[in-house]
């Protein structure tokens, strides 16, 4: 059996987000059934990372085991033949038997896109979160560097999510501005459910407090979903980056 690598980029608007769920559109379901047209074989695939409903990538990365001996580069061209416009394959590689794209992984890293300014956009609706109040990207950046390291972050987890172990290591987390877009990036070892929206949308809650540091402080060490802000909306996040140890791992 043959282990293929891919690296993935999608609009996540019309899925119920990665992972299958009964009676319901999601990207795995959908790669699944074009492997399936392609190799004329049921074939299970397996990503990096379960993105929740509407939200996107930019480098979701995912393998599968195949019998099939079709070139590799045509899996890319014969996936990308058979999938809907809004997923596409950006690489398509062999690799040891041991990948494992969510095992294997050792960061991912998440970016969450505002428009920042007093009108809406009929362009990136979509992928872009729309906030007309005015975000001090300098002074946020400052601010959710409290989150670097290993913490428990119980505070931003969804709720009735079902991980066991609420404590993940933030690498770094970082906020600038290009007009009219405010980002935040987050890279981890581990993510939480909800956790990315969470925190954005409690550090836009934050800035309204004078010491905003404290603030945030004090909810990360309440380990309490309820003393948090409210999560931002899924469509304004995207997957973009995951990272792997081995050379042989590394995207391509």
């Amino acid at each position: 059996m043959r282990n293929i690598k891919l690296v993935l980029e999608y609009d996540g608007t019309n899925y119920h987000g990665w992972q299958t769920q009964p009676n319901l559109p999601t990207i795995q379901d959908t790669i699944e059934d074009a492997l399936a047209k392609l190799t004329k074989t049921p074939i299970q695939i397996v990503g990096a990372g379960r993105t929740d409903t509407g939200v996107h990538a930019e480098g979701q990365v995912a393998n599968f085991q195949t019998d099939s001996q079709m070139p590799v580069v045509a899996f890319q061209k014969g996936l990308n033949a058979t999938l809907p416009r809004d997923i596409v394959v950006c690489s398509a590689t062999e690799v040891p038997p041991e990948f494992h794209a969510r095992f294997s992984a050792t960061s991912r890293r998440y970016r969450y896109t505002i428009l920042n300014r007093g009108y809406p956009t009929a362009l990136s609706r979509q992928t872009s979160y729309f906030f007309p109040t005015a975000i001090d990207a300098l002074r946020s950046n400052q601010v959710c560097q409290t989150l670097v390291g290993n913490h428990d972050f119980s505070s931003f987890q969804k709720t009735g999510s079902d991980r066991i172990n609420p404590i993940c290591e933030i690498y770094e987390v970082s906020c600038w501005k290009t007009e009219p877009y405010v980002y935040f990036e987050i890279e981890a070892d581990a993510f939480l459910r909800g956790m990315v929206r969470a925190i954005v949308g409690t550090i836009l809650k934050c800035m309204k407090d004078a010491d905003a540091d404290t603030e945030l402080h004090r909810i990360l060490e309440a380990k309490d979903r309820a003393a948090a802000g409210s999560s931002v909306p899924a469509h304004g996040l995207s997957l973009i980056r995951v990272e792997y140890d081995n050379v042989s791992d590394l995207l391509s």
